[in-house]
């Protein structure tokens, strides 16, 4: 069974939310609310329980004596679909302890609501502070990485529905191929600041969402080197009192 991935390109993302939108209807996810956040016109700000795809919207300073800087343009818009990263060693999954948390067939991290107690050992376990509680009934939901349209041949509804194809999905070796090809392009255009965020050199064992971003990866919420809770188990056990063991 080939192990799947996204590729989510920042330098093709309009911000136009239609992933957001098709990840909702798809998964029957109800709205955040309607109201003004006031953060630019990111008004979902965060990935969430009933947010599985975010669009970041990110106003940057242009580079020192890039072209656009010199024509007077000092800031730029980057625009960035965030998403659950499906990580090679989920802290989520070694965190749980119901069972509710899975890898798939597929390579995704998938949870299922009707085992999951609500405990939240999930929620503090997550390098990359994706999962979240339903404030209504206490469980923990997160993007399933369409895994019941993966089982019937289909791609992700977020991939499907963007009009840029910013947001790629396909087998995670050619994916990886695929972004390297295109960091080089993007270089060799002048975009110095283009790099690929994998951190298959991390803890977490890399990820089954990889990004093509432009700066620093952290002003899009991508720590520069997750790691796994369970990594300091040993360390946090052994320090305890003596009269506590």
């Amino acid at each position: 069974m080939p192990i799947s991935a996204f590729l989510t390109d920042a330098s093709l993302c309009i911000g136009c939310k239609a992933c957001e939108v098709a990840c909702k209807e798809w998964n029957e996810l109800p709205d955040d609310g309607f109201s003004w956040s006031g953060n630019s016109y990111d008004n979902t700000r965060a990935l969430g329980a009933s947010t599985w795809r975010h669009v970041l919207f990110l106003e940057q300073k242009q580079p020192m004596g890039s072209q656009l800087a010199s024509m007077g343009e000092p800031f730029r818009w980057q625009f960035l679909s965030d998403v659950c990263k499906h990580c090679a060693n989920a802290g989520c999954l070694e965190a749980c302890p119901t069972g509710s948390i899975v890898r798939t067939e597929f390579g995704g991290v998938f949870v299922q609501p009707d085992i999951c107690n609500g405990c939240g050992f999930c929620v503090v376990s997550c390098p990359f502070g994706v999962v979240a509680r339903n404030e209504e009934d206490g469980r923990a939901f997160k993007c399933t990485f369409c895994y019941d349209r993966q089982k019937s041949g289909l791609v992700p509804a977020c991939a499907k529905a963007c009009p840029t194809q910013s947001i790629k999905f396909g087998e995670i070796e050619e994916l990886r191929e695929e972004a390297d090809k295109r960091v080089a392009a993007l270089l060799g255009r002048g975009m110095k600041d283009v790099q690929l965020y994998d951190v298959s050199d991390s803890s977490v064992g890399g990820t089954h969402a990889m990004f093509i971003v432009r700066g620093d990866p952290r002003a899009y919420n991508l720590p520069p080197s997750p790691e796994v809770p369970t990594l300091y188990l040993k360390k946090a056990t052994t320090s305890l009192p003596l009269f506590l063991m």
